[in-house]
């Protein structure tokens, strides 16, 4: 519903399509639950605070709650409702800003405690026309800690009469005891899917004309605000003469021609600097921001990422059908390896930018640091082609180690009566001559417990068949013994004789397994391919290694997600 105004006057958009009912409100579904379950109930709490960035409604849901306490219906003679039905006196002096009972405080411009006194000081009357008297208080962070010290008592035991609506954007500055004397409502951004709804309504209801592409950009551009959207609306209705135009809008709010970003985009993945950089002077000389500009190529980077790794987003109504075709297009074309490069460089650009004392030249730069580390081999491919290259591609080193070699787990009370026990048939008993035979056991039967212990709190100084003689320290549970003799018994069919000393640990399996990984290490460090990758990356270091990663076919995406492979973690910030 629009709000009166005066014919010969005219009204924004903001204040004209400002929501009269819940109904009206976009994307606060959750709020609007709430309140139509405390209004039924009769359970209505005496403050509220309402949280939310700028423009997303705040203010306005204040003021409808404001009308739903106060409402009288059409005989008056109604009581508090979801559906205020704006016609009363109550309604329309609230929606007018004129209600004698119902005072809005804005804390930006009075903070000081004398304001909040004076408020305050009519708290113990009655309402003179309404059912509750309401205090709105608009940015309530910014009062001053004397006067939130004096509302506190207040707060605590405020009349029947009395209600508070407190709205902020910065819900972190108000302190904790107010807090806790609110319930909090935070209102939630408007998703482009609500704007474009709301675009819709009023372009046919002031009879106006609109391309989608230009709209969605104002959508966008609103960062979920209801308030700055038809801000930029109202600005683009009047740059068009009633004709919302794609290009109008991207002029007005500095964006660059977006099919000429996904282009620009393109240059940069292909590591073509030069095109990259003509594209770049083109859409500045058209009078694109470079600030915009990054952000839109960062957000290009995390479109295309999103779109490789969930395909479905692809249909999402978000998406313009630009975008859409941009991202089936380049799909193929680029792995996550290189988007998270591109993103990283790019997020580090935009605070270069910042300090840039020119910032197109500070973009020059960026992007041609992307167009050629995006031209650059990632560690998985340089691995390739130096084997390929090399007449040592089927070396192996030798590395000495303990077995089993597996990477210890973390520490953590361990019981041991918790753990699985294996049907075993008597034809299936079997022979453990060897402590990795009896670890391996458990590995596969999954008894992660019982192979902790063993490896980590005891030496074991002999064993064999039948027997093992092992040291123990202080924290080992004290059902270990009771519960290995069970595991054992049953996968073998003998009874061990187990003898157990408590004292000093000598070397445990978990530190063979330590040492084995460190010369392992050692000398995959020496492997001439790994020595070329380390000359190639400077800054590089190797964190895992395995001899597998000499292999001829091993999968990239377990290069870049950590699978059994090498794993080389590069530090940027020594890039050369």
């Amino acid at each position: 519903m629009a709000e009166e105004n005066n014919e010969n006057q005219y009204v924004v958009l903001a204040r004209k399509y400002r929501p009269q009912t819940f109904e009206d409100l976009l994307g606060q579904d959750a709020l609007v639950q709430t309140l139509t379950n405390a209004i039924k109930n009769n359970r209505l709490h005496h403050a509220y605070i309402l949280t939310g960035i700028r423009g997303v409604g705040k203010t306005t849901t204040a003021r409808l709650i404001a009308k739903a306490l106060n409402c009288t219906g059409l005989d008056g003679k109604g009581g508090p409702t979801i559906h205020p039905c704006g016609v009363c006196e109550n309604c329309k002096a609230i929606a007018a800003g004129r209600h004698i009972d119902v005072m809005e405080l804005d804390a930006a411009s009075r903070t000081g405690v004398d304001d909040i006194r004076e408020i305050l000081d009519g708290v113990r009357y009655k309402p003179t026309n309404a059912r509750y008297k309401i205090y709105i208080i608009d940015e309530v962070h910014m009062l001053s800690k004397n006067a939130f010290n004096a509302l506190l008592k207040t707060l605590e035991e405020p009349p029947s009469h009395v209600k508070f609506i407190f709205a902020t954007t910065e819900i972190r500055k108000v302190p904790v005891t107010v807090l806790s004397r609110c319930q909090r409502f935070d209102l939630q951004r408007l998703s482009i899917e609500d704007l474009l709804k709301l675009f819709n309504k009023i372009i046919a209801a002031e009879n106006l004309k609109a391309e989608d592409e230009a709209l969605h950009m104002i959508a966008k551009a609103a960062d979920g605000s209801a308030r700055d959207s038809l801000s930029l609306l109202d600005q683009a209705i009047s740059l068009g003469a009633g004709v919302i135009k794609t290009d109008i809008v991207k002029e007005m709010i500095g964006l660059a021609d977006r099919n000429q970003t996904f282009e620009l985009f393109e240059s940069l993945i292909s590591g073509d600097t030069k095109e990259s950089l003509l594209k770049l002077q083109t859409q500045y000389q058209n009078g694109a921001n470079p600030t915009s500009l990054l952000q839109d190529l960062i957000n290009i980077t995390h479109l295309l990422a999103k779109t490789k790794l969930i395909p479905s987003f692809i249909n999402d109504s978000s998406l313009s059908e630009t975008e859409r075709d941009f991202c089936q297009r380049l799909n193929s074309k680029v792995s996550i390896a290189i988007l998270s490069k591109i993103w990283q460089m790019m997020i580090k650009g935009l605070g270069e930018l910042q300090a840039a004392p020119v910032q197109i030249d500070a973009l020059e730069m960026i992007l041609i640091r992307v167009a050629y580390s995006a031209s650059l081999p990632t560690p998985y491919e340089l691995l390739n082609d130096v084997k390929k290259n090399s007449n040592l591609g089927n070396f192996r080193p030798q590395v000495s180690q303990a077995e089993p070699q597996t990477t210890p787990p973390p520490v953590f009370n361990h019981a041991l009566a918790a753990e699985p026990e294996p049907n075993t048939a008597e034809s299936d008993f079997l022979t453990f001559n060897q402590l990795s035979d009896l670890l391996n056991y458990l590995e596969v039967h999954k008894m992660p417990l019982a192979e902790y212990a063993l490896k980590n709190d005891v030496s074991i100084s002999e064993f064999k068949s039948g027997y093992i003689k092992m040291t123990a320290s202080d924290k080992i549970h004290p059902d270990f013994i009771l519960n290995l003799h069970k595991i054992l018994t049953q996968a073998t069919g003998l009874t061990w004789k187990i003898e157990m000393a408590r004292g000093a640990l000598g070397v445990t399996v978990a530190d063979m397994e330590k040492a084995a990984e460190e010369e392992e290490k050692r000398n995959i460090m020496e492997y001439p391919l790994v020595k070329a990758i380390m000359a190639e990356f400077k800054g590089a270091k190797i964190e895992t290694a395995t001899r597998k990663m000499a292999e001829e076919d091993e999968d990239e995406s377990s290069n870049f997600f950590g699978g059994e492979t090498s794993e080389l973690i590069y530090d940027e910030d020594n890039e050369q």
